[in-house]
């Protein structure tokens, strides 16, 4: 599953009619909520503004919306070909300034399929990783070194927590976890404590 690296748009025209597709990264409903009202009060005397988000590690949220087009011929089009291609945190939004000539329900669906497909293909994009979130447990002298690891191993570090011991909290790849559990547990010597398990994440 891949999502887009950052915003852009892409236009075409067809039968006097220009369509603009303005794609963004969205991890939620409300980021692609936000980003559709953005695009609407751009193009605020645009005819339609047609949308499809999906959003999730596997795209488990997903809306459309043909916003006046003829039911079915704009919202899922888009969708379906964010799903074809695997695209997930990412929204579309196609605008379209209406030219005067009518297309029909199939040219419909042709141009706004061919509008978000042709935006996708030059839009750059990344392969989503799952992730792990890691807690680990240990002596003052040793928070330094931790420090180092988790920064050499290009890991986010989430929080740090000083009690008895120094609790860090950290997220990488799902991937690397198991390699850089063990290289701490190597270099602390039996001092560092791992009270949860990895969990993923994405």
């Amino acid at each position: 599953m891949r999502t887009i690296r950052r915003a852009g748009t892409h236009e075409l025209q067809i039968q006097r009619s220009r369509f603009i597709c303005a794609l963004s990264p969205a991890e939620s409903a409300e980021q692609a909520t936000a980003f559709i009202e953005q695009v609407r009060s751009t193009h605020w005397s645009a005819t339609h503004h047609c949308t499809a988000f999906r959003t999730g590690a596997h795209g488990e949220q997903q809306r459309s919306n043909d916003d006046g087009e003829p039911a079915g011929t704009a919202g899922v089009p888009m969708l379906q070909v964010l799903t074809a291609r695997e695209i997930t945190n990412t929204v579309a939004v196609v605008t379209r300034y209406f030219g005067g000539v009518k297309l029909g329900a199939g040219g419909l669906v042709r141009a706004y399929t061919d509008t978000v497909a042709q935006a996708l293909l030059t839009a750059p994009k990344v392969q989503l990783q799952r992730m792990a979130t890691l807690q680990c447990l240990v002596p003052y002298a040793l928070e330094g070194l931790l420090r180092r690891e988790i920064e050499a191993a290009g890991a986010e570090l989430l929080g740090v927590q000083h009690g008895s011991l120094v609790t860090l909290q950290l997220r990488l790849p799902q991937t690397q976890a198991s390699a850089f559990v063990q290289r701490v547990n190597d270099l602390g010597q039996g001092r560092v404590g791992w009270p949860d398990q990895l969990t993923g994440g994405s």
